[in-house]
């Protein structure tokens, strides 16, 4: 990456940055690889943070399917992250996770799962497991919530094979098939998944994220207290595939420690270490063992970090500086926090970041964990709260003596409840994942860059001012 002009004297954010277009020979945005370069075997350069309200096994596994990786929170009772790990692994590849309901369940239970048009919806299983049928979203929109899903189904139902012929060829024949816009994949009785036009267009473009068995990547987080050998030991024989040690100030002895501690047992998978700014940091943890270092302190939008304390970094120059000195010693960088926008990601990956972890704007999804409220307006949303709020620190350490965690309460920060909207047009995380990967594959033919390591090569950056940040933003309103 190089400047348009010389930098000034100050640190940068996203919004402070824009990237210039420079001659190219890279003529289309499907010619352009998403591939990371830090090891994690994803094929797109999205992590999903490891918060409760973010991250669980659905949106890990859609994630994984379109090559992404999620990393399931350290806070997780070790039954529910073995559960969780299990299901992951568990789903299809190809096919999207099914979202199961009984007959008698009603349109309540099923619109708290699932909203959206018929591209989507729930398949009605029997007491057997023997699929009865399906419901869309668009249909469990126009009905009353006390309706049984039995009285719903499609009279002429119709189930795909999962050894159905190739994307294109099946999106070709889909009329002929089901009739509908979406359908469910059944192996016999056993229900292995769901698809739709939308999904079949998907499956050409994107390729999961697999691990040596051809089964879905997934990622784990462990705090850094306690016997952090033994959880890393036990979460690679659960199946783990990327280890994440985390906490707010990376840059400590307690981490450090932590480090060399898993590093020694050699368990052959990347880990990622974090959170820090600064170059000395990222050099610190590298050599006690990280081969990715998790960047950003209080961009997130739950994060009271820098307002509490004053610490933190703008993110841009955070990433900036500390990818090269990662580079330098061979390692990598996610850039944590702080996207807004698509161009968001672009610039972290311009700056030097391999992948970007994304926080509160997956917590508005249908796949994030909790269940689609909705508000006295009439607008969809679920909940979503910091991992150092007061209800993060109570779900924690909730099993500790009374006094101690009263103690940990009082020196709580974040915010611990906020209702993250569900945008209608994209309730979905794939939604969002099609709308940043076609930005920042824009982003990549405008730098003439085939690849991830060309782009940070050959990206052209620019500083700008408030106002030209604001002239870059649609009109809200017609004019």
């Amino acid at each position: 990456m190089r400047f348009l002009s010389a930098p000034p004297p100050y640190d940068l954010t996203y919004s402070d940055v824009f990237l210039a277009p420079v001659h190219s020979g890279v003529s289309s945005r499907l010619d352009v690889s998403l591939v990371p370069d830090d090891g994690t075997g994803a094929t797109i350069p999205v992590v999903a943070a490891n918060m409760n309200s973010v991250t669980g096994p659905r949106l890990a596994a859609t994630l994984a399917r379109r090559g992404g990786l999620g990393v399931l929170p350290q806070d997780l009772p070790r039954a529910d992250l073995e559960a969780a790990v299990a299901w992951v692994k568990d789903q299809s590849t190809r096919w999207d996770s099914a979202i199961v309901l009984a007959p008698k369940a009603t349109v309540w239970d099923a619109q708290r799962l699932v909203t959206g048009g018929a591209d989507r919806g729930v398949v009605v299983v029997d007491k057997d497991g023997a699929v009865q049928g399906t419901v869309t979203a668009a249909a469990l929109a126009g009905a009353d919530p006390g309706t049984r899903l039995r009285d719903l189904l499609t009279p002429a139902f119709a189930t795909i094979a999962p050894t159905a012929p190739g994307p294109e060829e099946l999106f070709h024949r889909w009329d002929d098939l089901v009739g509908g816009e979406f359908a469910a994949v059944a192996d016999g009785d056993r229900v292995v998944g769901t698809a739709s036009h939308r999904s079949l267009v998907r499956q050409a473009i994107y390729a999961p994220a697999l691990d040596a068995q051809g089964r879905l990547r997934v990622a784990a987080a462990i705090g850094i207290n306690g016997d952090v050998a033994s959880r890393a030991r036990d979460l690679a024989a659960l199946g783990a595939d990327v280890l994440v040690l985390d906490t707010a100030h990376g840059h400590q002895d307690g981490m450090l420690k932590a480090l060399e501690a898993v590093a020694a047992l050699d368990l052959g998978l990347p880990l990622v270490a974090g959170n820090v700014v600064t170059p000395e940091a990222t050099r610190d943890l590298v050599r006690a063992g990280a081969s990715i270092v998790k960047v950003g302190v209080g961009p997130g939008a739950m994060c009271t970090t820098r307002m509490m304390t004053a610490v933190g970094r703008p993110q841009f120059s955070a990433v900036l500086e500390t990818a090269d000195a990662a580079h330098q010693l061979g390692a990598h960088v996610w850039a944590d926090g702080g996207v807004r926008y698509p161009r968001d990601v672009a610039l972290a990956l311009a700056a030097g970041a391999s992948s970007v972890m994304i926080g509160s704007w997956f917590a508005g999804t249908i796949e994030a964990p909790g269940v689609i409220e909705r508000g006295a307006d009439g607008a969809l949303f679920k909940q979503s709260w910091g991992m150092a709020s007061t209800k993060a620190v109570s779900s924690r350490f909730g099993d500790r003596d009374p006094w101690e965690l009263a103690r940990k309460e009082l020196f709580a920060e974040g915010i611990s409840s906020s209702r993250i909207l569900i945008d209608p047009l994209r309730p979905g995380v794939e939604d969002l994942l099609d709308m940043i990967t076609t930005g920042v594959r824009s982003s990549f033919t405008y730098a003439g860059a085939a690849d991830l390591v060309a782009f940070r090569e050959r990206a052209t950056v620019g500083v700008q001012s408030a106002a030209g940040y604001e002239e870059g933003k649609p009109l809200p309103v017609g004019w």
